[in-house]
């Protein structure tokens, strides 16, 4: 009898140490990389001063007051963020003028090489509505911070380094509090509605 169930025990066994280990490698894979547990009505926008693509000083001032989108990427990033910014630009480019009602910010979390040249010429790929914010590296980390977004430079040597980030969207309304997320590679109806649900004053 002990020989028969042995071998069942034993199966079981392997499938939770490799369930356990599934979850380990999971966490560790995206332990830092998405925002913090955010709930609807959760973090406010933290006061920050940047300068725009066209050099001009942007606060939190400016973003409150009606909805706004934010994403954290860099120009040299070869894939995430140009993907999303044309997704992004897409979705505006079909709510029309329901898009004007929101500001869409992409903050630099490479302030070394994203000057306001830099990002006035990578944006004009994409939908003119779409700001571009950087600036001291200081107010970027406490910006990034309050939406519990991660980034850091990966270690590469020389000046083509790249940067780890979070690749979600964020969502707030226009008293500057988290609402919802877009994630990476969302089907695109549904960050549309998304972001016509924001547009409305309805949340993400």
């Amino acid at each position: 009898m002990l020989g028969l169930t042995r071998y069942p025990v034993l199966a079981l066994a392997g499938v939770l140490i490799l369930l356990v280990l599934g979850i380990a490698i999971g966490f560790l894979q995206s332990n830092g990389k998405a925002p913090s547990q955010l709930q609807q009505g959760g973090p406010v926008v933290a006061p920050f001063q940047l300068v725009d693509h066209l050099s001009k000083a942007v606060s939190e001032r400016d973003m409150l007051g009606r909805p706004a989108v934010l994403f954290f990427g860099f120009t040299y990033c070869p894939d995430v963020c140009p993907v999303t910014l044309a997704s992004l630009s897409a979705a505006l480019g079909k709510m029309g003028e329901a898009a004007d009602s929101i500001g869409v910010f992409f903050v630099s979390v490479d302030p070394e090489r994203d000057t306001p040249t830099v990002l006035k010429a990578y944006l004009s790929a994409f939908d003119p509505r779409i700001r571009g914010l950087t600036g001291a590296p200081g107010q970027i980390a406490a910006l990034a911070k309050s939406f519990g977004i991660y980034h850091a430079k990966a270690k590469s040597g020389g000046e083509d380094y790249t940067i780890d980030h979070t690749a979600s969207v964020i969502l707030v309304d226009a008293s500057g509090q988290f609402q919802a997320t877009i994630a990476y590679g969302e089907n695109a109806d549904v960050a549309l509605a998304k972001l016509q649900r924001l547009a409305r004053g309805e949340g993400g």
